[in-house]
């Protein structure tokens, strides 16, 4: 059967994937459990979601599908932060007859939970519809979560998938400062990069798989391989572990992203891939958020920004130029896009305004008095006002990304990108 559990953490603890992982041992008194487990993002706009906004599905094999799904729904009642106004939590069970049946429905579900916006409803009348075994505690919002994860589950090679090595705290250290040995944070790195990716941030001196909440996790590796991601977890000097997980997931694909044909269609709580010239030069508002329009070969806009938690990455945003030709990656709120990634395509060319050069001798000339133009001394030659010239602009096509400690889980780091023909430029 499968098992999907979505939404049992809150802002202030708790963590879905730690349920997950709990449940991987659990679940041998009554089976088999098949690794590696499944975490699936959803959509990164919603407003309701706790932190992440991550569900997972396991895949066990079992004589007693009844009392498995009593231990897990008796677990998710005690560790769920039910008390938490916006933990919703739902399970959904897959029983192995039926998956195949369920294959495509659920991934079209899964697909859509990750892109779009789903209502409670409409899991709920899909879980009937169905007669799929579920349970909703309190609205039963995670109900979606738990669909989709159970989708990617029956649908692995319909999906692209890195891997994340998570640890997690022993009980009693919950909520009480994490000890993690920064500098084999940045050893790990060295040694795995670019097999793991978005550990430490090397250009602003950050750790980034150490979370700050209080919930379970101690630290998370990401990168290509569960070999890989175990070799630089064996690195890092922390604490004692409770236990660990490796876990298959949508992280660093870009799932997330639908392409828009054009700046219209585009809605908030939503992702996209969109390309357009910038209209108007960006500019650095209160908070140091820079901001800039882009438009589309139709005339329509939309306001694009580098918000501050991208670092770095606004120093380069502020080199764009109206007439540079771009193409964007990001969500959308309050009809603004988020910048995950930028392609650079084609700059528009920058003119100053210099001295004349001397046809005889090729130097600058000099003004010869207010009003009265330029004249080379030597040669004698004159010139009635400045030339334009066309300048080197210092900023060169290509793909650039927000640095590791603003990426958002789904985001696609350029490591991952593997392009032939263009130039691509990691953050680090």
């Amino acid at each position: 059967m499968i098992i999907g559990i979505d939404d049992t953490d809150s802002n202030e603890g708790m963590c879905t994937t730690y349920l997950g992982a709990l449940l991987l041992e659990e679940l041998q008194a009554f089976g088999t459990v098949e690794t590696p487990p499944i975490l699936v993002r959803l959509n990164p706009t919603i407003p309701y979601k706790t932190r992440g906004n991550a569900a997972v599905a396991l895949k066990l094999r079992t004589d007693c599908p009844e009392k498995v799904m009593g231990h897990v729904i008796n677990r998710i009642r005690e560790l769920a932060r039910l008390e938490c106004e916006k933990t919703n939590p739902g399970a959904v069970f897959i029983p192995e007859e039926a998956c195949e049946r369920l294959k495509p429905v659920l991934l079209a579900f899964m697909e859509e939970a990750v892109r779009d916006v789903i209502e409670i409803e409409r899991a709920k009348a899909l879980i009937s519809e169905l007669g799929i075994p579920a349970k909703g505690l309190k609205n039963g919002r995670g109900l979606i979560g738990a669909l989709a994860a159970c989708g990617a589950m029956l649908n692995l090679e319909k999906w692209d998938h890195t891997f994340e090595y998570l640890a997690y705290r022993q009980q009693e250290n919950w909520g009480t400062p994490r000890f993690v040995d920064k500098e084999s944070l940045f050893e790990a790195d060295r040694e795995t990069y670019p097999e793991t990716w978005d550990t430490v941030d090397l250009a602003n001196g950050l750790v980034v798989c150490v979370p700050h909440s209080a919930d379970p996790v101690l630290f998370g590796i990401r990168g290509k391989s569960p070999k890989t991601v175990t070799r630089a977890a064996s690195m890092v000097r922390a604490e004692p572990a409770a236990r660990f997980a490796v876990y298959r997931t949508n992280q660093g694909t870009d799932m997330h992203l639908l392409p828009a044909a054009n700046l219209a269609e585009i809605r908030d709580m939503h992702s996209y891939r969109a390309e357009g010239t910038v209209s108007a030069a960006p500019k650095t508002i209160q908070g140091g958020h820079v901001i800039f329009s882009l438009r589309d070969r139709k005339g329509n806009e939309i306001d694009c920004a580098a918000f501050e938690p991208t670092k770095n990455f606004r120093a380069l945003v502020r080199k764009l130029m109206p007439g540079d030709r771009i193409a964007l990656s990001g969500s959308v709120m309050s009809r603004t896009l988020n910048i995950e990634k930028i392609e650079i395509k084609a700059l528009a060319p920058l003119y100053t305004e210099e001295n004349p050069k001397c046809p005889e001798c090729g130097k600058h000339m000099k003004s010869a008095g207010q009003g009265q133009g330029f004249r080379c001394k030597k040669c004698g030659t004159a010139a009635p006002s400045k030339v334009r010239c066309e300048t080197e602009r210092s900023l060169v096509p290509g793909f650039y990304e927000v640095p590791p400690c603003a990426r958002r889980h789904l985001a696609k780091p350029l490591v991952r990108e593997g392009c032939q023909d263009c130039k691509v430029h990691p953050a680090r």
